[in-house]
């Protein structure tokens, strides 16, 4: 990863994840999960899971958190963390790891479980050959 977080950077990280769990609404899935989305300027944006009777309208934790994080200002984003109270890393979905990659192909993604133990990976790593920007073309929004 070209922008690496300290371990102390990490940690505080992870910690905002796992005290945004406990705001999680997953009426349906029972399955909780908290995100913390790192600025550039040392902000901490925070979110959870928001679930929906009609499960496609559903929101997962990391975008609620990058979503807070661009309606506060700030789209300058060095990491994100995911957690959930799990045996294993919670890993991101498919279409979180586009939206995170939206804001950059070298953030951090720090994986977290209950045990306080966690990966880190670059978004890229994670979403090799992931849809970006300069596909569009000329002309096309």
């Amino acid at each position: 990863m070209s922008d690496s977080l300290t371990t102390e950077e990490m940690d505080q990280l992870v910690e905002a994840a796992r005290q945004a769990v406990g705001k999680a609404y997953a009426p349906y899935s029972g399955f909780a999960v908290g995100a913390a989305a790192l600025a550039r300027d040392g902000r901490i944006f925070t979110g959870c899971n928001v679930e929906n009777v009609s499960y496609g309208l559903t929101i997962c934790a990391e975008r609620t958190a990058l979503v807070k994080a661009v309606s506060e200002g700030s789209q300058d984003i060095r990491a994100v963390a995911i957690y959930a109270d799990t045996e294993q890393y919670c890993s991101p979905c498919g279409a979180c790891r586009q939206v995170i990659a939206e804001f950059g192909s070298n953030i951090t993604v720090i994986q977290a479980n209950k045990h306080g133990k966690y990966l880190a990976n670059s978004i890229e790593e994670l979403l090799p050959g992931g849809f970006h920007a300069g596909m569009l073309g000329k002309g096309t929004i």
